[in-house]
């Protein structure tokens, strides 16, 4: 190529080149004296920080999804928090994950912790690990029940506003509509929600599907009360509104609610922790006992030791169990768990397994069919006839693997004692 191709290429890069710093210019003063300049400033005052807790929640939600032991407690709590939530997919994962963290930075430390500094005793490793998993259980419960506990709370100020609301309007669905236009509070979801019932084409139907998913049942109350008085009116019972004297009796019963809520909480605070403590105590006793007293040792290192202390592991769950039935006060107690297709249904899809549970089922018409099927009925049940005979079935194999091991663990314990057994004279007392 010669010089004067090169100079002549040069020469048009360096005026393209002039071109474009040309053509930039002019498109920034416009932009800057156009509707661009106003957007940008606007996005600017609502731009999230480079850090947001509320952005970082909701990836932590997507995460526990694909996690799956801990997926089952995000659902859990999501199924939970739905409820209160109702229609706010943003707030539920957001409730959901910010409690699941909470529970999340206090095990993981912990139970890390335990594994490194019994490793070498597994017994109280297991221990350890089912009292840490419990806690988390009975903080997570408690972080839902505080929530429906504050929306009962916020529920006897929004009746009173609603009182103050039909004095002044006189219409029971634009008194619900004004009060409900608080966005911070989670009562006003559950107004507007009660307030597109009324206004609805068919709110009879609409009101039966709030039935299924309303929080408690004094908004369920409230709702057909409401529902009632816009279709037939309200009527005069000794000068007052029959549809406010209703709205006091619901208030009434809330505020006994509350009362009875906050002295379970009282009573019961801490037990449920409590009720699993004694297990904490059975290495430590083990430990003790034959440090002192060294005829222990045959009893705690043989069988029946071993027995021994698997009966208290098995009460004391029990008492656990026990102790948060008791205390349940009845918050978010819909069915949390999937009917429409559980595990039992999937199980039964299988032909193999579909035979075998059905030699087990009574045959239609006989007496101990009518029994069964009557006693589901009775219990209010969810669960479907091969669905309670495949539970018994499964319940049947997981005890008889459950006692063959250990059966098969205890005596390995004698044979191994056996082995080991001191064979020396020594004091009852052990002496220093």
């Amino acid at each position: 190529m010669d010089n004067n191709a090169i100079f002549y290429l040069m020469g048009f890069a360096g005026g393209a080149l002039v071109i474009i710093i040309l053509i930039y210019v002019a498109m920034s003063k416009k932009m800057q004296k156009s509707e661009y300049k106003k957007i940008q400033r606007l996005q600017q005052g609502t731009r999230e920080s480079s850090f947001s807790m509320e952005i970082l929640y909701q990836k932590l939600y997507l995460t526990y999804l694909k996690i799956p032991f801990i997926k089952r407690y995000i659902l859990k709590v999501r199924r939970k928090l739905e409820i209160i939530n109702i229609d706010d997919e943003y707030n539920t994962r957001k409730g959901a994950s910010k409690i699941l963290t909470k529970a999340l930075v206090i095990l993981v430390p912990i139970a890390v912790l335990t594994i490194i500094f019994t490793s070498s005793n597994y017994l109280l490793m297991f221990i350890l690990l089912i009292f840490e998993l419990f806690m988390v259980d009975t903080l997570i419960d408690g972080s839902v029940d505080k929530i429906d506990d504050k929306l009962l709370k916020e529920q006897i100020d929004f009746f009173s506003e609603i009182r103050h609301a039909y004095h002044e309007f006189n219409m029971v669905e634009e008194a619900i509509y004004q009060v409900s236009q608080d966005d911070e509070k989670n009562i006003s979801r559950q107004g507007e929600k009660i307030y597109e019932i009324l206004i609805s084409d068919d709110p009879e139907t609409e009101l039966e599907k709030y039935y299924d998913i309303a929080p408690n049942s004094f908004l369920k109350e409230f709702a057909g009360v409401s529902y009632l008085t816009k279709e037939f009116g309200d009527r005069k019972i000794d000068g007052a509104s029959l549809y406010l004297k209703n709205v006091n009796n619901i208030t009434q019963e809330m505020q006994l609610e509350i009362l009875k809520r906050d002295k379970l909480n009282y009573v019961f605070q801490s037990l449920s922790i409590i009720s699993i403590a004694p297990v904490l105590l059975l290495e430590p006793l083990k430990n003790w006992a034959i440090d002192n007293f060294s005829f222990t040792a045959s009893w705690y290192l043989g069988k029946p030791g071993m027995v021994v202390q698997i009966l208290i592991l098995i009460l004391t769950f029990l008492s656990y169990i026990l102790v948060r039935k008791i205390k349940d006060n009845g918050s978010t107690n819909i069915n949390t768990k999937n009917t429409e297709n559980p595990w039992q249904a999937k199980l039964y899809k299988n032909k193999i397994i579909k035979k075998i549970v059905d030699l087990f089922i009574p045959k239609e018409g006989t007496r101990e069919y009518r029994k069964v099927s009557q006693l589901l009925k009775d219990s209010a049940s969810s669960l479907k006839m091969e669905w309670l005979y495949i539970n018994r079935i499964t319940l049947a194999i997981i005890t008889c693997i459950v006692s063959i091991i250990l059966f098969v663990q205890l005596h390995n314990v004698a044979v191994e004692y056996i082995y080991t057994e001191p064979t020396t004279d020594y004091d009852i007392i052990r002496r220093s």
